[in-house]
């Protein structure tokens, strides 16, 4: 039987956090173990963890600070492999799953892995929103050839990249490929990591293995929407995109990366003073460029040296 961690990162949603564990607790296909990675909150997340009786193995990482979502992935998957998961499956706060979402992303894996080989790098679920529409902000990106396991009469479509709402990613990636980075703190770390994953095979989307996002407005992001209330976000996405192009891509990505900026910020009417901060951000990119870290690992792999 396949081992899966369930990790779940967490800050200051108690109620929805309440929802996305009771959701996990009814999976047709059980985790082996619960990982909730409790982000420094101060709703009284910590103390409800803290007397929490499941029927998963629960094992709560407490944060000391808020490192945000991809800080909270970087040990949750951590945790999970040193726990000695086959499998970790990642999710936020706010991500319900069908009953058998797990169930359904185990069995789409392993018949991607069957017609492609076994460098299939992650599955991940339809994201609908809570009105049952698609979640217009985690549709993942298809390959050239995305239909090629429709055709063989799978439940698949082939994808390079995907938001981290529901991947369930097996542990030989997490060894191969280490951990997402933890210093981009928020935006872009799931997209550059199932990139990264994918340069020698896609992942795939599982059509039949299906969450709800919780996420309040339905929305997509560009950057035409920078205001002040959610420049943060922008700034933090900005600075990890353009490190990523520039390091990774090469110079002529990133100058297009930055005239794309210029585009978008002119058609949303983004005032100037936020347009001059998130080039101070872009222009970041060019020193901040983290390094790739892997996780321990297991105590059964300790032990059998």
């Amino acid at each position: 039987m396949v081992k899966v961690a369930a990790v779940v990162v967490t800050f200051n949603r108690l109620e929805k956090l309440q929802r996305v564990i009771a959701a996990l607790e009814a999976q047709t296909l059980p985790p082996a173990w619960l990982v909730v990675v409790d982000n420094a909150s101060t709703d009284g997340t910590g103390a409800w963890l803290a007397d929490l009786s499941t029927t998963i193995p629960l094992h709560v990482v407490s944060m000391a600070e808020n490192l945000g979502g991809a800080g909270g992935f970087a040990r949750g998957m951590a945790e999970g492999y040193q726990l000695g998961a086959d499998h970790v499956w990642i999710m936020d706060d706010d991500c319900y799953a069908n009953p058998d979402a797990l169930e359904r992303l185990v069995a789409g894996l392993d018949g991607a892995v069957t017609e492609l080989g076994p460098d299939v790098p992650f599955a991940c679920s339809v994201v609908t929103f809570t009105d049952g529409s698609i979640c217009e902000m985690n549709n993942p990106l298809p390959s050239w050839d995305w239909g090629r396991l429709l055709v063989k009469d799978q439940q698949n479509v082939m994808v390079t990249a995907c938001s981290f709402v529901s991947v369930l990613v097996p542990r030989w990636v997490i060894a191969e490929h280490g951990l997402p980075y933890a210093e981009y703190f928020i935006w872009f770390d799931d997209r550059e990591y199932t990139l990264r994953v994918t340069r020698q095979c896609p992942g795939v989307q599982v059509l039949d293995s299906v969450v709800v996002h919780d996420m309040g407005d339905n929305k997509g992001v560009n950057f035409g929407m920078v205001r002040p209330e959610n420049a943060w976000k922008f700034a933090h996405g900005i600075r990890n995109e353009a490190s990523w192009l520039l390091h990774h891509q090469g110079v002529v990505r990133w100058v297009e990366f930055g005239l794309r900026l210029w585009v978008n910020f002119r058609r949303g009417g983004v005032p100037w003073r936020l347009r001059l901060r998130m080039y101070r951000q872009f222009l970041r990119g060019i020193a901040f460029n983290p390094r790739i870290s892997y996780p321990e690992p297991a105590a059964s792999e300790y032990r059998s040296r």
